[in-house]
């Protein structure tokens, strides 16, 4: 095999570990909470339905929305100057310009959404 043909092979083996691992720290987090409710029902302390909701579900941080929008802008702007950053190839540009048409939407969607969202 020549190099040509393991890029995607590590891409994909790359793809499949962080992900892989995503799944496993929300599993951890998971079950760090749920050893701490037991725990506290061990040493008999009452838990209230308010706090075991807010130990099940926190909440997110207030500004998520204005960062993702920013998070996604700025991949889309690091996606297009990456095709400008390769010479002499005209087509390439646009090809970088549309691939990252998709984050800039996104973006701008996650900032319509922090605007017109009541926050607490």
């Amino acid at each position: 095999m020549n190099n040509v043909e393991w890029v995607p092979i590590v891409m994909f083996m790359g793809l499949t570990v962080v992900f892989s691992l995503l799944v496993w720290f929300r599993y951890r987090g998971r079950a760090d909470v749920q050893q701490t409710i037991r725990a506290a029902l061990d040493k008999g302390q009452e838990l209230s339905p308010e706090l075991i909701e807010r130990l099940g579900h926190p909440k997110p941080p207030k500004n998520k929305d204005l960062r993702l929008g920013v998070i996604w802008i700025a991949i889309a702007i690091g996606l297009t100057a990456f095709g400008f950053g390769i010479p002499d190839e005209e087509e390439v540009h646009s090809i970088f310009m549309g691939i990252a048409a998709f984050p800039a939407v996104l973006g701008v969607a996650y900032l319509i959404l922090h605007k017109v969202t009541d926050r607490d």
